[in-house]
């Protein structure tokens, strides 16, 4: 298994500013303590978090993927789209063999949202990398296996 730190993408919807920003700030604290190299780009909503991991994925340049959004429930029913296509479209990622990480927090309302982000709360964000680095190393595992 191969010991070279991973280099992840973070995607991130800042469309909930200070949440996300509290969740990018523990997924950051956890990817230097993991030792891992990171880039982020700011898409304008979770929805688009997919197809800006799906694009990067083209230059082959990052060992996986931090995406990181937050929907809250709404009046219309536009929540339950945005969150479903958005973990769909991450999964079908994944099932690619892709290391993701996913971080859209799909929550009824913002209270919910920050005792989630917050780093000395649930800290996600530590969670998200736990995740994503997990599935870098089982990723580069099968990678050296003699076949």
């Amino acid at each position: 298994m191969s010991d070279i730190s991973p280099h992840i993408l973070i995607v991130t919807s800042r469309y909930y500013e200070k949440i996300v920003l509290e969740l990018e700030a523990g997924v950051e604290e956890a990817l230097d303590r993991a030792g891992a190299t990171y880039e982020t780009i700011e898409v304008p909503g979770a929805f688009e978090i997919p197809a800006a991991i799906r694009m990067a994925m083209e230059a082959a340049e990052f060992d996986g993927y931090v995406g990181l959004g937050c929907v809250v429930r709404g009046e219309t029913s536009h929540y339950d789209y945005v969150c479903g296509e958005s973990a769909r479209a991450m999964m079908d990622i994944s099932l690619q063999g892709t290391p993701i990480g996913f971080g859209i927090l799909t929550v009824e309302n913002q209270d919910q949202a920050w005792v989630r982000a917050d780093r000395k709360q649930k800290n996600k964000g530590q969670e998200i990398v736990d995740a994503v680095t997990a599935m870098v190393n089982l990723s580069r595992h099968f990678s050296d296996v003699d076949v």
